[in-house]
């Protein structure tokens, strides 16, 4: 029993650290929008002739775009509080008072990057050419990763009881 426990705890550690960095590379990687001459993410424009990104255009630097930004760089954080805490929570606290407090920091990650993949769905490119780039699938992907884990924590609180 302690070693499936021990297994288990082990595949969750893995499957957190595999959807923060899903995280790190929607938000940072330059493919939320993909065209047949540029690649727009949610902090730059960069042309496929050139080397060079920009700033993006002013008609971009608004608040949906702030919000989007602000969201998934919050998803990513709460992804990695929800770590840590529930590493210390292994160390720390006793059978069924573990893993509630990291499934609902993981929750908030997963509410974040839901909203921002909303907000920029909804607002952005709506008349454009162009199609979804990979980083917006990732940010999706990252919103199942991180809402399984956060239901994984809140079963396993259970399960510990």
């Amino acid at each position: 029993r302690e070693l499936k426990m021990l297994v288990l705890l082990g595949a969750i550690f893995i499957f957190h650290i595999t959807s923060i960095i899903t995280l790190l590379i929607s938000t940072i990687d330059n493919s939320w929008w993909v065209t047949e001459v540029n690649s727009m993410d949610i902090w730059k424009l960069c042309f496929f002739n050139s080397t060079n990104c920009v700033s993006l255009p002013e008609k971009n630097q608004d608040d949906y775009l702030q919000a989007v930004q602000a969201c998934m760089v919050l998803s990513c954080i709460f992804a990695v509080i929800s770590l840590v805490v529930f590493v210390l929570q292994l160390f720390t606290l006793e059978k069924g008072q573990r893993f509630t407090i990291s499934g609902i920091i993981q929750l908030l990650s997963c509410l974040c990057v839901m909203i921002a993949a909303i907000i920029y769905a909804v607002h952005f490119h709506k008349d454009d050419d162009g199609w979804y780039g990979y980083s917006f699938v990732l940010a999706w992907f990252s919103f199942a990763l991180t809402l399984i884990i956060g239901i994984i924590y809140l079963a396993l609180r259970k399960k510990g009881e």
